[in-house]
């Protein structure tokens, strides 16, 4: 083979750009798909936090104490949350507080362990503070609570990813997102006094 055919093949690019692009290709479209991804889940989370937020402010009101009144609104939110996710999972709780220092605070009501086995069961004593006659970690209350109660929502939503990033680069095959707000119910009554802690014992 003659110099100048040699000099000829070694400039023949003719599918270097095809090569190339199987290369490339790969690793572009998983940039894609992530950016996606992130893009969806941070609009989610946004969305969740309005949706939250109006809900609680719904919850304040002297009719949010009604039980079918919290079981429409908590319905609301799982609409608005399944527009987006169709296969959402949502979990919603409630919890009281005697004020908005006890809510910020949340510190659990104190027990003796006398068993040793970190939890509070078979007949040992804890503090009642709020006196609700069961021992909480936070020291709040479950539901909506009356008057002037502050009242913290938590929204925790779930769902499955919409491109299969898990297989691809080990991400978890669900979003898990979470939206929380603490409001004060409206001041529709007398506020009640504050509990009176009393010593009760664990199941």
């Amino acid at each position: 083979m003659s110099v100048a055919a040699l000099i000829r093949r070694s400039s023949d690019q003719r599918g270097t750009a095809i090569t190339e692009f199987g290369l490339i290709a790969p690793v572009f479209l998983l940039l894609m798909l992530g950016a996606l991804d992130l893009a969806h889940t941070l609009y989610m989370q946004g969305v969740l936090q309005g949706v939250v937020q109006k809900a609680a402010r719904d919850s304040t009101l002297e009719s949010g104490q009604e039980e079918a009144t919290q079981l429409a609104i908590n319905q609301k939110i799982e609409d608005q949350v399944k527009r987006l996710a169709a296969n959402a999972e949502v979990r919603i709780s409630r919890r009281n507080f005697y004020s908005y220092t006890k809510a910020a605070q949340a510190v659990a009501e104190p027990y003796n362990d006398n068993n040793g086995n970190g939890k509070c069961d078979d007949g040992e004593p804890f503090q009642d503070n709020n006196a609700n006659g069961v021992r909480d970690a936070d020291g709040g209350s479950e539901g909506q609570g009356g008057t002037q109660a502050a009242v913290v929502m938590i929204v925790d939503v779930q769902y499955p990813r919409f491109f299969p990033l898990d297989k691809m680069i080990g991400l978890p095959g669900k979003v898990h997102l979470s939206a929380k707000t603490v409001l004060t119910n409206q001041p529709y009554g007398q506020k009640p006094g504050e509990p009176v802690s009393v010593v009760r014992n664990c199941p």
